[in-house]
């Protein structure tokens, strides 16, 4: 006896988000920089469906020093997050640094100059 089978089920998952080349050539020429000054020593990339991250790392041991995200669209978002589809995203441990529509206005954040802080 046949068995009727639905094709959607069947079908390829949904593809990868990722840098494009362009993205991840300024995502290593700012790295270079920073490896050439001594501040950086190791990177990891991370592909998923709802994001692709550039993780940077002090000592390859250690957690991530920066994440950059590109962050993409997903179906169980809320609205609020769905604002946010193609977005980029700069993260410190924790803590959100940037977020914006284009690459180069994420980055900005680490060509800002360093300023002392006394208690």
């Amino acid at each position: 006896m046949a068995t009727v089978v639905r094709l959607s089920d069947h079908r390829r998952k949904p593809p990868y988000l990722h840098f494009t080349r362009a993205e991840l050539n300024r995502l290593l020429g700012l790295y270079a920089s920073r490896v050439s000054k001594g501040e950086w020593r190791d990177y990891a990339i991370n592909l998923g469906t709802e994001a692709a991250s550039f993780m940077v790392f002090r000592h390859s041991q250690e957690n991530p020093l920066f994440v950059i995200s590109k962050v993409g669209p997903a179906k169980n978002r809320s609205k609020a997050q769905l604002a946010r589809k193609g977005q980029y995203v700069v993260h410190h441990r924790q803590k959100l640094l940037n977020q914006a529509h284009s690459l180069e206005d994420v980055l900005d954040v680490f060509n800002r100059p360093i300023r002392l802080v006394s208690v």
